[in-house]
């Protein structure tokens, strides 16, 4: 018979003991999280995108972006800098990834305004976006928590005490090889690692508000609470970079960084 390895096992204790989390498919929302960041928080970056850019390499983008994948494809343009907005493109089979553009945060509290829109280029445009440490050790890649934009759904998801775990990952690892269901304690407390909301993906332009206070994040769309979840790893007392995760294409107009603390 498995034991739990002991970090899993104070993962899923934490968990289970933790606050439970709040509605996650509210209607409405006493929560104006737009107003919550003007209010409490400081302005730590601001980019409207009107100017263009400098090449397909990784700064191409310029006033402090970067890319984790554009080096790897260097003869194919992922991002165009096109009437002040960034129009994403990702050469993911190519690359051998999605398209992976960050830029430096730096808070503990706080979060991102973004203006997007999925222009309907591609089947099944998606965009992930959240906050990355590459300084933490015990962390793949240093990814802390995301959002996922599906065509069908949107996902709140803590992978620090999650999936990129690196001793969850190293143990889920070959099942996924092996394509079997996981052990029954791992797949329990994988699934209190994240939430997913129904949500039907269109062509217009939207606001987004992605952030974290203390064990909660927060998506919020064209002013309205949309998701939220309570997990340890949201609580990360430093969020390095802000990122996006794009497998296909995506357009953003407008991206505000607020820290509160």
């Amino acid at each position: 018979m498995k034991t739990i390895p002991s970090l899993a096992l104070a993962l899923l204790l934490t968990s289970l003991t933790s606050l439970p989390a709040a509605d996650p498919k509210p209607t409405a929302s006493s929560h104006d999280d737009a107003r919550w960041l003007r209010e409490k928080g400081t302005l730590i970056f601001h980019d409207a995108f009107e100017r263009e850019e400098d090449g397909n390499l990784a700064k191409a983008i310029g006033n402090g972006w970067n890319s984790a994948t554009a080096d790897r494809v260097p003869q194919i343009k992922m991002a165009d800098l096109d009437g002040g907005i960034l129009k994403i493109a990702s050469a993911s089979k190519e690359a051998g990834h999605s398209a992976h553009i960050h830029h430096e945060a730096g808070f503990s509290d706080g979060g991102a305004v973004v203006r997007f829109k999925f222009p309907g280029l591609t089947k099944g445009e998606s965009l992930q976006l959240g906050f990355v440490d590459r300084e933490t050790q015990g962390i793949h890649a240093g990814h802390l928590c995301y959002a996922n934009l599906a065509p069908n759904g949107i996902t709140l998801m803590d992978w620090k005490t999650g999936v990129m775990n690196l001793e969850i990952r190293q143990r889920r690892q070959p099942y996924l090889d092996r394509k079997e269901p996981l052990p029954a304690d791992l797949d329990a407390l994988l699934k209190t690692k994240q939430i997913t909301v129904p949500w039907k993906a269109d062509t217009d332009w939207h606001e987004l508000v992605l952030l974290t206070e203390g064990d909660e994040m927060r998506l919020s769309l064209d002013g309205k609470l949309v998701a939220r979840h309570r997990s340890a790893g949201f609580a990360h007392p430093m969020k390095r970079w802000f990122s996006f995760l794009v497998p296909n294409t995506v357009w953003i107009d407008d991206v505000k960084i607020w820290k509160v603390k």
